[in-house]
Protein backbone atom coordinates (compact mmCIF):
# COMPACT_ATOMS: atom_id res chain seq x y z
CA UNK A 1 0.00 0.00 0.00
CA UNK A 2 1.60 3.09 -1.30
CA UNK A 3 1.42 6.85 0.55
CA UNK A 4 -0.84 7.68 -2.48
CA UNK A 5 -3.04 4.60 -1.96
CA UNK A 6 -3.55 5.17 1.94
CA UNK A 7 -4.76 8.89 1.96
CA UNK A 8 -7.18 7.85 -1.10
CA UNK A 9 -8.32 5.07 1.65
CA UNK A 10 -8.40 7.54 4.49
CA UNK A 11 -10.15 10.08 2.54
CA UNK A 12 -12.65 6.99 1.90
CA UNK A 13 -13.15 6.42 5.53
CA UNK A 14 -13.89 9.64 6.22
CA UNK A 15 -16.68 9.89 3.78
CA UNK A 16 -18.13 7.00 5.32
CA UNK A 17 -17.73 8.20 8.57
CA UNK A 18 -14.57 7.19 10.14
CA UNK A 19 -14.08 9.72 13.30
CA UNK A 20 -10.59 11.35 12.90
CA UNK A 21 -10.04 11.98 16.65
CA UNK A 22 -6.83 14.19 15.49
CA UNK A 23 -9.08 16.70 12.95
CA UNK A 24 -7.49 15.52 10.05
CA UNK A 25 -6.87 13.40 6.98
CA UNK A 26 -3.09 15.10 7.20
CA UNK A 27 -2.67 14.08 11.38
CA UNK A 28 -3.51 10.52 10.81
CA UNK A 29 -1.11 10.27 7.81
CA UNK A 30 1.60 12.07 10.04
CA UNK A 31 0.78 9.68 13.15
CA UNK A 32 1.85 7.06 10.71
CA UNK A 33 4.42 8.03 9.06
CA UNK A 34 7.28 6.22 9.46
CA UNK A 35 10.45 6.79 7.41
CA UNK A 36 11.68 3.56 6.61
CA UNK A 37 15.41 3.14 7.46
CA UNK A 38 18.29 -0.31 6.93
CA UNK A 39 18.17 -2.73 4.31
CA UNK A 40 15.59 -5.12 6.54
CA UNK A 41 12.56 -4.88 8.45
CA UNK A 42 10.69 -6.60 11.38
CA UNK A 43 7.24 -6.01 12.20
CA UNK A 44 6.25 -7.55 15.85
CA UNK A 45 3.19 -8.01 17.47
CA UNK A 46 2.24 -9.93 20.66
CA UNK A 47 -1.21 -10.90 23.44
CA UNK A 48 -3.64 -9.76 21.13
CA UNK A 49 -5.73 -12.27 23.14
CA UNK A 50 -8.09 -13.03 20.16
CA UNK A 51 -9.62 -9.60 19.77
CA UNK A 52 -10.19 -9.12 16.03
CA UNK A 53 -12.39 -6.14 16.67
CA UNK A 54 -11.46 -2.29 17.96
CA UNK A 55 -11.08 -2.27 21.92
CA UNK A 56 -10.84 0.14 24.70
CA UNK A 57 -7.60 -1.48 27.04
CA UNK A 58 -6.83 0.26 30.34
CA UNK A 59 -2.59 0.39 31.11
CA UNK A 60 -2.26 -0.35 34.28
CA UNK A 61 -2.21 2.13 37.79
CA UNK A 62 0.26 0.08 39.16
CA UNK A 63 3.07 -2.21 38.30
CA UNK A 64 5.54 -2.28 41.08
CA UNK A 65 9.13 -2.75 41.01
CA UNK A 66 11.29 -3.97 43.47
CA UNK A 67 15.00 -4.47 44.22
CA UNK A 68 17.09 -4.03 40.84
CA UNK A 69 13.70 -3.16 38.75
CA UNK A 70 12.79 -0.17 41.01
CA UNK A 71 12.74 2.54 39.07
CA UNK A 72 13.17 0.58 35.55
CA UNK A 73 11.36 0.00 32.53
CA UNK A 74 8.66 -1.41 32.46
CA UNK A 75 7.75 -0.55 36.43
CA UNK A 76 6.93 2.81 35.41
CA UNK A 77 3.54 4.36 35.23
CA UNK A 78 1.46 7.23 34.33
CA UNK A 79 3.79 10.57 34.46
CA UNK A 80 7.03 8.67 35.51
CA UNK A 81 6.70 6.85 32.56
CA UNK A 82 5.53 9.39 30.00
CA UNK A 83 8.86 11.58 31.56
CA UNK A 84 10.90 8.41 31.59
CA UNK A 85 10.45 7.97 27.93
CA UNK A 86 9.98 12.21 26.53
CA UNK A 87 6.31 11.68 25.73
CA UNK A 88 4.51 14.76 26.37
CA UNK A 89 1.68 14.61 28.12
CA UNK A 90 -2.07 14.70 26.47
CA UNK A 91 -1.29 13.61 23.38
CA UNK A 92 -1.97 10.21 21.78
CA UNK A 93 0.95 8.36 22.95
CA UNK A 94 0.37 9.20 26.38
CA UNK A 95 -3.42 7.60 26.09
CA UNK A 96 -1.95 4.60 24.51
CA UNK A 97 1.19 4.21 27.11
CA UNK A 98 -0.90 4.91 30.24
CA UNK A 99 -3.77 5.33 32.22
CA UNK A 100 -4.23 8.71 32.92
CA UNK A 101 -7.56 10.39 32.87
CA UNK A 102 -8.50 7.16 31.22
CA UNK A 103 -12.00 7.54 30.50
CA UNK A 104 -12.36 11.22 28.90
CA UNK A 105 -8.97 10.19 26.68
CA UNK A 106 -10.80 7.26 25.57
CA UNK A 107 -13.38 9.02 24.00
CA UNK A 108 -11.23 11.24 22.61
CA UNK A 109 -9.00 8.86 20.89
CA UNK A 110 -11.33 6.13 20.45
CA UNK A 111 -10.83 2.31 20.68
CA UNK A 112 -7.14 0.80 19.61
CA UNK A 113 -6.43 -2.61 17.39
CA UNK A 114 -8.79 -4.54 15.84
CA UNK A 115 -7.23 -6.67 13.01
CA UNK A 116 -8.73 -5.01 10.40
CA UNK A 117 -7.03 -1.75 11.11
CA UNK A 118 -4.21 -3.30 11.91
CA UNK A 119 -3.76 -4.97 8.28
CA UNK A 120 -4.08 -1.68 6.90
CA UNK A 121 -1.19 -0.64 9.17
CA UNK A 122 0.80 -3.58 8.20
CA UNK A 123 0.18 -3.24 4.33
CA UNK A 124 1.45 0.16 4.51
CA UNK A 125 4.75 -0.43 6.44
CA UNK A 126 5.02 -3.50 4.19
CA UNK A 127 4.74 -1.19 0.84
CA UNK A 128 7.85 1.20 2.15
CA UNK A 129 9.66 -2.27 3.74
CA UNK A 130 9.91 -5.12 1.02
CA UNK A 131 10.13 -8.33 2.28
CA UNK A 132 9.34 -7.40 6.09
CA UNK A 133 8.13 -10.15 8.31
CA UNK A 134 5.24 -10.10 11.08
CA UNK A 135 6.15 -11.70 14.22
CA UNK A 136 3.36 -12.94 16.57
CA UNK A 137 4.69 -13.63 20.16
CA UNK A 138 1.83 -15.87 21.28
CA UNK A 139 -0.93 -15.50 23.15
CA UNK A 140 -3.30 -15.31 20.56
CA UNK A 141 -5.74 -17.92 19.74
CA UNK A 142 -7.43 -17.16 23.33
CA UNK A 143 -8.92 -14.95 25.09
CA UNK A 144 -12.06 -14.40 23.45
CA UNK A 145 -15.91 -16.11 22.87
CA UNK A 146 -15.05 -16.93 19.37
CA UNK A 147 -11.71 -18.24 20.01
CA UNK A 148 -12.80 -20.73 22.72
CA UNK A 149 -15.95 -21.84 20.74
CA UNK A 150 -13.95 -22.27 17.36
CA UNK A 151 -10.98 -23.99 19.49
CA UNK A 152 -9.21 -20.62 18.09
CA UNK A 153 -9.58 -21.50 14.51
CA UNK A 154 -11.33 -17.57 13.86
CA UNK A 155 -7.61 -16.44 15.09
CA UNK A 156 -5.52 -18.72 13.07
CA UNK A 157 -7.64 -18.32 9.73
CA UNK A 158 -7.11 -14.34 10.70
CA UNK A 159 -3.19 -14.75 11.55
CA UNK A 160 -2.90 -16.17 7.76
CA UNK A 161 -4.85 -13.05 6.42
CA UNK A 162 -3.32 -10.23 8.07
CA UNK A 163 0.47 -11.82 7.05
CA UNK A 164 2.26 -13.32 10.14
CA UNK A 165 5.53 -15.21 9.29
CA UNK A 166 6.43 -16.64 12.23
CA UNK A 167 4.91 -16.95 16.05
CA UNK A 168 5.74 -18.66 19.49
CA UNK A 169 3.24 -19.35 22.30
CA UNK A 170 1.74 -19.52 25.58
CA UNK A 171 -1.72 -20.05 26.05
CA UNK A 172 -2.28 -21.72 22.49
CA UNK A 173 -1.31 -24.33 24.88
CA UNK A 174 -4.47 -24.54 26.74
CA UNK A 175 -6.43 -25.77 23.77
CA UNK A 176 -4.86 -28.83 24.10
CA UNK A 177 -1.78 -30.66 22.25
CA UNK A 178 -3.43 -32.24 19.95
CA UNK A 179 -5.04 -29.25 18.81
CA UNK A 180 -1.91 -27.04 18.63
CA UNK A 181 -0.36 -29.94 16.28
CA UNK A 182 -3.18 -29.97 14.33
CA UNK A 183 -2.77 -26.22 13.97
CA UNK A 184 1.00 -26.21 13.42
CA UNK A 185 0.86 -29.30 11.06
CA UNK A 186 -2.10 -28.14 8.96
CA UNK A 187 -3.17 -24.67 9.14
CA UNK A 188 0.50 -23.42 9.27
CA UNK A 189 2.19 -25.88 7.17
CA UNK A 190 4.47 -24.49 4.55
CA UNK A 191 3.01 -20.78 5.86
CA UNK A 192 3.66 -19.72 8.69
CA UNK A 193 6.70 -20.64 10.83
CA UNK A 194 5.72 -21.67 14.54
CA UNK A 195 8.97 -21.94 16.37
CA UNK A 196 9.56 -23.06 20.15
CA UNK A 197 13.02 -24.12 21.34
CA UNK A 198 12.32 -24.43 24.30
CA UNK A 199 9.63 -27.13 24.53
CA UNK A 200 10.77 -30.82 24.05
CA UNK A 201 9.01 -34.23 24.91
CA UNK A 202 9.48 -35.28 28.24
CA UNK A 203 10.70 -38.94 27.75
CA UNK A 204 13.82 -38.12 25.28
CA UNK A 205 14.00 -34.50 25.34
CA UNK A 206 13.21 -34.06 21.66
CA UNK A 207 12.19 -31.22 19.98
CA UNK A 208 8.53 -30.52 19.80
CA UNK A 209 8.62 -27.66 17.71
CA UNK A 210 11.16 -26.13 14.94
CA UNK A 211 13.85 -24.36 17.47
CA UNK A 212 14.49 -21.41 15.03
CA UNK A 213 13.29 -20.56 11.15
CA UNK A 214 16.52 -18.95 8.98
CA UNK A 215 14.63 -16.35 6.85
CA UNK A 216 16.47 -14.41 4.30
CA UNK A 217 15.18 -10.29 4.01
CA UNK A 218 16.63 -8.34 0.79
CA UNK A 219 19.84 -11.01 1.11
CA UNK A 220 20.21 -10.66 4.78
CA UNK A 221 19.61 -14.04 7.10
CA UNK A 222 17.68 -13.45 9.94
CA UNK A 223 17.59 -15.90 12.33
CA UNK A 224 13.84 -16.02 14.92
CA UNK A 225 14.62 -18.28 17.59
CA UNK A 226 11.17 -19.07 19.51
CA UNK A 227 10.70 -18.57 23.30
CA UNK A 228 7.48 -19.84 24.57
CA UNK A 229 6.45 -19.30 27.86
CA UNK A 230 8.49 -21.45 29.68
CA UNK A 231 6.47 -21.87 33.34
CA UNK A 232 2.91 -23.18 31.07
CA UNK A 233 2.63 -26.83 32.46
CA UNK A 234 2.55 -24.32 36.43
CA UNK A 235 0.36 -21.36 35.34
CA UNK A 236 -2.29 -23.29 33.24
CA UNK A 237 -2.68 -26.96 34.01
CA UNK A 238 -0.15 -29.76 33.49
CA UNK A 239 -2.86 -32.05 31.94
CA UNK A 240 -3.14 -29.86 28.58
CA UNK A 241 0.36 -30.93 27.32
CA UNK A 242 0.95 -34.10 29.46
CA UNK A 243 3.74 -35.14 27.51
CA UNK A 244 5.89 -32.19 26.91
CA UNK A 245 8.10 -30.02 29.36
CA UNK A 246 9.30 -26.19 29.05
CA UNK A 247 11.42 -23.95 31.05
CA UNK A 248 13.58 -21.22 30.40
CA UNK A 249 16.85 -23.32 28.82
CA UNK A 250 19.47 -21.06 29.01
CA UNK A 251 22.05 -23.58 27.97
CA UNK A 252 19.87 -24.87 24.69
CA UNK A 253 18.88 -21.14 24.01
CA UNK A 254 22.83 -20.37 23.73
CA UNK A 255 23.19 -23.73 21.55
CA UNK A 256 20.75 -22.49 18.85
CA UNK A 257 22.33 -19.06 18.56
CA UNK A 258 25.42 -20.58 17.76
CA UNK A 259 23.91 -22.98 15.53
CA UNK A 260 21.82 -20.18 13.53
CA UNK A 261 25.24 -18.15 13.44
CA UNK A 262 27.14 -21.41 12.09
CA UNK A 263 24.19 -21.56 9.79
CA UNK A 264 25.43 -17.54 8.31
CA UNK A 265 22.24 -15.81 10.14
CA UNK A 266 24.20 -11.73 10.07
CA UNK A 267 20.82 -11.29 12.64
CA UNK A 268 19.65 -13.27 15.53
CA UNK A 269 16.64 -12.46 16.90
CA UNK A 270 14.68 -14.28 19.92
CA UNK A 271 10.77 -13.93 19.46
CA UNK A 272 9.74 -14.29 23.05
CA UNK A 273 7.15 -15.26 25.43
CA UNK A 274 8.97 -15.16 28.85
CA UNK A 275 8.15 -11.85 30.09
CA UNK A 276 10.23 -8.34 29.90
CA UNK A 277 11.85 -9.18 33.59
CA UNK A 278 12.75 -12.31 32.39
CA UNK A 279 13.87 -11.30 28.87
CA UNK A 280 15.96 -8.90 30.56
CA UNK A 281 18.18 -11.32 33.02
CA UNK A 282 18.14 -13.80 30.33
CA UNK A 283 19.52 -10.74 27.55
CA UNK A 284 22.42 -10.40 30.25
CA UNK A 285 23.18 -14.41 30.18
CA UNK A 286 23.25 -15.34 27.02
CA UNK A 287 25.69 -14.04 24.39
CA UNK A 288 25.07 -13.32 20.24
CA UNK A 289 21.20 -12.29 20.55
CA UNK A 290 20.96 -9.15 18.79
CA UNK A 291 17.17 -7.93 19.89
CA UNK A 292 14.66 -9.95 21.85
CA UNK A 293 11.00 -8.95 20.63
CA UNK A 294 9.15 -9.88 23.80
CA UNK A 295 5.74 -10.28 25.49
CA UNK A 296 3.34 -11.68 27.99
CA UNK A 297 3.75 -9.34 30.39
CA UNK A 298 1.94 -6.64 28.49
CA UNK A 299 4.21 -4.10 28.93
CA UNK A 300 3.71 -1.13 25.95
CA UNK A 301 7.40 -0.23 26.41
CA UNK A 302 8.01 2.42 23.70
CA UNK A 303 11.66 1.81 23.30
CA UNK A 304 14.26 -0.87 23.57
CA UNK A 305 16.34 -1.40 26.57
CA UNK A 306 20.05 -2.38 26.22
CA UNK A 307 21.21 -5.13 28.09
CA UNK A 308 25.44 -5.70 28.11
CA UNK A 309 26.09 -9.75 28.22
CA UNK A 310 29.68 -11.63 27.54
CA UNK A 311 29.03 -11.10 24.09
CA UNK A 312 28.08 -7.42 22.93
CA UNK A 313 24.68 -5.81 23.79
CA UNK A 314 20.97 -7.32 23.63
CA UNK A 315 17.84 -4.57 23.05
CA UNK A 316 14.90 -5.83 24.57
CA UNK A 317 11.31 -4.30 23.85
CA UNK A 318 8.17 -5.38 24.87
CA UNK A 319 5.10 -5.11 22.66
CA UNK A 320 1.94 -4.56 25.04
CA UNK A 321 -1.10 -6.79 24.23
CA UNK A 322 -4.49 -6.83 22.61
CA UNK A 323 -3.60 -5.79 19.38
CA UNK A 324 -3.00 -2.56 20.76
CA UNK A 325 0.62 -1.90 19.15
CA UNK A 326 2.42 -3.07 16.66
CA UNK A 327 6.71 -2.69 17.20
CA UNK A 328 8.65 -1.69 13.80
CA UNK A 329 12.16 -3.09 13.89
CA UNK A 330 14.13 -0.77 11.26
CA UNK A 331 17.91 -3.23 10.91
CA UNK A 332 21.04 -1.59 8.43
CA UNK A 333 23.04 -5.02 8.46
CA UNK A 334 26.73 -4.86 6.91
CA UNK A 335 29.41 -6.95 6.65
CA UNK A 336 27.01 -10.01 7.85
CA UNK A 337 26.64 -8.35 11.26
CA UNK A 338 23.90 -5.80 12.90
CA UNK A 339 25.07 -2.30 12.18
CA UNK A 340 22.42 -0.02 13.11
CA UNK A 341 18.90 -0.05 13.68
CA UNK A 342 15.77 2.22 14.90
CA UNK A 343 12.42 0.66 17.06
CA UNK A 344 9.29 2.15 17.10
CA UNK A 345 6.24 1.11 18.83
CA UNK A 346 3.08 2.12 17.41
CA UNK A 347 -0.11 2.28 18.91
CA UNK A 348 -2.81 1.31 16.92
CA UNK A 349 -5.65 3.47 16.89
CA UNK A 350 -8.63 2.93 15.04
CA UNK A 351 -9.91 6.48 13.97
CA UNK A 352 -6.59 6.99 12.49
CA UNK A 353 -6.49 3.77 10.46
CA UNK A 354 -9.00 2.72 8.04
CA UNK A 355 -10.67 -0.92 8.20
CA UNK A 356 -9.10 -3.32 5.95
CA UNK A 357 -12.04 -4.60 3.52
CA UNK A 358 -10.64 -8.01 3.13
CA UNK A 359 -9.86 -8.33 6.93
CA UNK A 360 -12.90 -6.63 7.81
CA UNK A 361 -15.12 -9.02 5.73
CA UNK A 362 -13.52 -12.35 6.49
CA UNK A 363 -13.59 -11.63 10.56
CA UNK A 364 -17.55 -10.36 9.78
CA UNK A 365 -18.03 -14.12 8.07
CA UNK A 366 -15.68 -15.25 11.27
CA UNK A 367 -18.54 -13.56 13.81
CA UNK A 368 -21.69 -14.12 12.31
CA UNK A 369 -23.42 -17.40 13.37
CA UNK A 370 -21.97 -15.82 16.84
CA UNK A 371 -23.80 -12.32 16.82
CA UNK A 372 -26.97 -13.24 19.02
CA UNK A 373 -24.45 -14.99 21.86
CA UNK A 374 -22.13 -12.59 21.63
CA UNK A 375 -24.50 -9.28 21.52
CA UNK A 376 -26.50 -11.06 24.59
CA UNK A 377 -27.15 -7.79 26.94
CA UNK A 378 -26.46 -8.50 30.65
CA UNK A 379 -26.19 -5.58 32.56
CA UNK A 380 -24.80 -1.92 32.34
CA UNK A 381 -22.06 -0.74 33.90
CA UNK A 382 -22.02 2.62 35.60
CA UNK A 383 -18.33 3.03 36.32
CA UNK A 384 -15.47 2.17 34.37
CA UNK A 385 -14.77 -1.85 34.08
CA UNK A 386 -10.81 -2.97 33.72
CA UNK A 387 -8.41 -5.43 34.76
CA UNK A 388 -4.87 -4.60 34.45
CA UNK A 389 -3.09 -3.90 37.68
CA UNK A 390 -0.71 -5.55 40.50
CA UNK A 391 -3.39 -5.93 42.91
CA UNK A 392 -7.00 -5.69 41.34
CA UNK A 393 -9.01 -4.08 38.35
CA UNK A 394 -12.96 -2.73 38.53
CA UNK A 395 -14.15 -6.19 36.44
CA UNK A 396 -11.62 -8.50 38.58
CA UNK A 397 -13.97 -7.11 41.53
CA UNK A 398 -17.03 -7.64 39.57
CA UNK A 399 -15.82 -11.48 39.19
CA UNK A 400 -15.10 -11.54 43.20
CA UNK A 401 -18.64 -9.97 44.46
CA UNK A 402 -20.18 -12.76 41.63
CA UNK A 403 -18.43 -15.34 43.16
CA UNK A 404 -19.13 -14.55 46.88
CA UNK A 405 -23.02 -13.48 46.45
CA UNK A 406 -23.83 -16.56 44.04
CA UNK A 407 -21.47 -19.35 46.06
CA UNK A 408 -22.14 -17.96 49.00
CA UNK A 409 -18.80 -17.54 49.78
CA UNK A 410 -17.24 -15.43 52.95
CA UNK A 411 -13.95 -15.07 50.52
CA UNK A 412 -12.86 -15.38 46.58
CA UNK A 413 -10.27 -15.50 44.58
CA UNK A 414 -9.78 -14.65 41.14
CA UNK A 415 -6.67 -15.15 38.95
CA UNK A 416 -4.32 -12.36 38.15
CA UNK A 417 -4.34 -12.36 34.26
CA UNK A 418 -3.50 -8.98 32.50
CA UNK A 419 -6.01 -9.90 29.46
CA UNK A 420 -9.31 -8.34 29.33
CA UNK A 421 -11.23 -5.37 27.49
CA UNK A 422 -11.97 -2.37 28.84
CA UNK A 423 -15.39 -0.84 29.64
CA UNK A 424 -16.48 2.57 29.52
CA UNK A 425 -19.23 4.21 31.91
CA UNK A 426 -22.12 3.68 30.76
CA UNK A 427 -21.59 1.04 28.27
CA UNK A 428 -23.79 -2.38 27.99
CA UNK A 429 -22.15 -5.57 29.65
CA UNK A 430 -22.70 -8.00 26.81
CA UNK A 431 -21.36 -11.63 26.81
CA UNK A 432 -19.05 -10.93 24.63
CA UNK A 433 -17.47 -8.37 26.88
CA UNK A 434 -17.63 -10.77 29.98
CA UNK A 435 -15.79 -13.65 27.74
CA UNK A 436 -13.16 -11.48 27.03
CA UNK A 437 -12.52 -11.56 30.85
CA UNK A 438 -12.92 -15.36 31.24
CA UNK A 439 -12.93 -17.05 27.96
CA UNK A 440 -10.41 -20.23 28.76
CA UNK A 441 -10.33 -23.57 28.62
CA UNK A 442 -10.45 -24.87 32.41
CA UNK A 443 -13.63 -22.11 33.59
CA UNK A 444 -14.51 -24.41 36.43
CA UNK A 445 -15.79 -22.43 39.48
CA UNK A 446 -15.14 -23.81 43.00
CA UNK A 447 -16.46 -23.20 46.62
CA UNK A 448 -13.54 -24.87 49.04
CA UNK A 449 -13.60 -24.63 53.24
CA UNK A 450 -9.78 -23.23 53.64
CA UNK A 451 -8.09 -22.61 56.89
CA UNK A 452 -6.55 -19.36 57.93
CA UNK A 453 -3.15 -20.81 57.28
CA UNK A 454 -4.09 -21.97 53.98
CA UNK A 455 -4.89 -18.52 52.88
CA UNK A 456 -1.97 -16.71 53.90
CA UNK A 457 -0.24 -19.80 52.15
CA UNK A 458 -1.95 -18.71 48.84
CA UNK A 459 -1.45 -15.11 49.26
CA UNK A 460 1.92 -15.72 50.08
CA UNK A 461 2.96 -18.10 47.06
CA UNK A 462 1.22 -15.53 44.65
CA UNK A 463 2.96 -12.63 45.97
CA UNK A 464 6.38 -14.23 45.78
CA UNK A 465 5.62 -15.40 42.11
CA UNK A 466 4.81 -11.44 41.28
CA UNK A 467 7.77 -9.95 43.51
CA UNK A 468 10.29 -12.14 44.49
CA UNK A 469 13.80 -10.31 43.22
CA UNK A 470 14.79 -13.08 41.08
CA UNK A 471 13.18 -12.93 37.53
CA UNK A 472 13.75 -16.30 37.02
CA UNK A 473 11.23 -17.45 39.93
CA UNK A 474 8.62 -14.57 38.33
CA UNK A 475 5.71 -16.11 36.24
CA UNK A 476 4.63 -12.78 34.67
CA UNK A 477 0.82 -12.48 35.81
CA UNK A 478 -0.59 -10.38 38.63
CA UNK A 479 -1.24 -10.74 42.10
CA UNK A 480 -4.49 -13.01 43.13
CA UNK A 481 -7.29 -10.48 43.66
CA UNK A 482 -9.21 -10.94 46.66
CA UNK A 483 -13.04 -10.34 47.59
CA UNK A 484 -14.18 -9.97 51.20
CA UNK A 485 -10.71 -10.42 52.44
CA UNK A 486 -8.85 -7.34 53.72
CA UNK A 487 -4.96 -7.49 54.21
CA UNK A 488 -1.74 -5.93 54.16
CA UNK A 489 1.21 -6.58 51.49
CA UNK A 490 4.88 -5.48 51.80
CA UNK A 491 6.60 -6.20 48.63
CA UNK A 492 9.71 -5.16 49.35
CA UNK A 493 9.86 -8.24 52.12
CA UNK A 494 11.04 -11.63 51.63
CA UNK A 495 9.15 -14.84 50.38
CA UNK A 496 6.65 -15.72 53.59
CA UNK A 497 6.48 -12.08 55.55
CA UNK A 498 4.95 -10.29 52.11
CA UNK A 499 1.54 -10.85 53.77
CA UNK A 500 -0.26 -9.73 57.05
CA UNK A 501 -3.36 -8.29 59.28
CA UNK A 502 -5.97 -10.20 57.37
CA UNK A 503 -9.36 -9.83 58.23
CA UNK A 504 -12.47 -10.91 58.03
CA UNK A 505 -15.44 -8.40 58.23
CA UNK A 506 -12.86 -6.96 60.81
CA UNK A 507 -12.23 -9.69 62.54
CA UNK A 508 -8.46 -11.24 62.80
CA UNK A 509 -8.45 -14.31 60.40
CA UNK A 510 -7.75 -16.90 62.35
CA UNK A 511 -4.79 -19.57 61.57
CA UNK A 512 -7.29 -23.00 62.56
CA UNK A 513 -10.01 -21.06 61.55
CA UNK A 514 -12.21 -22.66 58.35
CA UNK A 515 -13.54 -20.31 55.29
CA UNK A 516 -15.96 -20.62 52.35
CA UNK A 517 -13.48 -19.21 49.68
CA UNK A 518 -14.83 -18.97 46.32
CA UNK A 519 -12.58 -19.40 43.09
CA UNK A 520 -12.35 -20.26 39.66
CA UNK A 521 -9.55 -21.59 36.98
CA UNK A 522 -8.08 -23.97 38.89
CA UNK A 523 -5.14 -26.09 37.28
CA UNK A 524 -5.94 -29.12 39.26
CA UNK A 525 -7.39 -31.93 37.05
CA UNK A 526 -9.04 -33.65 40.16
CA UNK A 527 -10.76 -29.76 39.84
CA UNK A 528 -11.79 -30.16 36.62
CA UNK A 529 -13.06 -33.63 36.99
CA UNK A 530 -15.28 -32.15 39.72
CA UNK A 531 -17.07 -29.87 36.71
CA UNK A 532 -18.16 -26.75 38.51
CA UNK A 533 -20.20 -24.23 36.89
CA UNK A 534 -18.51 -21.94 34.32
CA UNK A 535 -17.59 -18.64 35.63
CA UNK A 536 -19.58 -16.95 32.40
CA UNK A 537 -22.33 -18.50 33.88
CA UNK A 538 -21.61 -17.69 37.77
CA UNK A 539 -21.12 -14.41 36.79
CA UNK A 540 -23.92 -13.55 33.95
CA UNK A 541 -26.75 -14.76 36.84
CA UNK A 542 -25.33 -12.03 39.10
CA UNK A 543 -25.44 -9.55 36.37
CA UNK A 544 -28.66 -10.20 35.24
CA UNK A 545 -30.08 -10.22 38.82
CA UNK A 546 -28.74 -6.88 39.55
CA UNK A 547 -28.92 -5.28 36.28
CA UNK A 548 -26.82 -2.26 36.90
CA UNK A 549 -23.14 -1.87 38.14
CA UNK A 550 -22.48 1.14 40.45
CA UNK A 551 -19.32 2.38 40.37
CA UNK A 552 -17.26 -0.23 42.05
CA UNK A 553 -14.88 0.12 45.02
CA UNK A 554 -11.83 -2.15 44.60
CA UNK A 555 -10.33 -4.13 47.73
CA UNK A 556 -7.02 -2.84 47.78
CA UNK A 557 -4.43 -4.61 49.62
CA UNK A 558 -2.49 -1.63 52.17
CA UNK A 559 0.83 -1.78 50.45
CA UNK A 560 4.00 -1.05 53.10
CA UNK A 561 7.26 0.24 52.27
CA UNK A 562 6.39 1.28 48.66
CA UNK A 563 5.72 5.30 49.22
CA UNK A 564 7.57 7.30 46.14
CA UNK A 565 7.42 3.78 43.97
CA UNK A 566 7.38 4.96 40.13
CA UNK A 567 5.10 1.79 39.46
CA UNK A 568 2.50 3.27 41.42
CA UNK A 569 0.24 6.48 40.32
Amino acid sequence: MERREFLQLLAVAAASGLVLKNGSLQAAEDFYALPAFGNCSLLHMTDCHAQLLPIHYREPDTNLGIGAALGQPPHLVGEKLLRHFGIPAGTPQAHAFTCLDYANAAQTYGRVGGFAHLATLVKQLRASRPGALLLDGGDTWQGSATALWTKGQDMVDAARLLGVDVMTAHWEFTLGADRVQEIVNGDFAGALDFVAHNVVTSDFEDPVFKPYTLREVNGVAIAIIGQAFPYTPVANPGYFVPDWTFGIQESRLQEQVEAARGEGAAVVVLLSHNGMDVDLKLASRISGIDVILGGHTHDGVPLPIPVDNPGGRTLVTNAGSNGKFLGVLDMDVRGGKLADLRYRLLPVFANMLPADAEMEQAIAAMRAPYLDRLNAPLAVSEGLLYRRGNFNGSFDQLILDALMEVKGADIAFSPGFRWGTTLLPGEIITLERLMDQTAITYPYTTLTEMSGAQIRTVLEDVADNLFNPDPYLQQGGDMVRVGGLAYSCDPTAVMGQRIGDMRLNGKQIESGKTYKVAGWAPVAAAARDAGGAPVWDVVSEYLKAHGTVAPITLNQPELKNVAGNPGLV
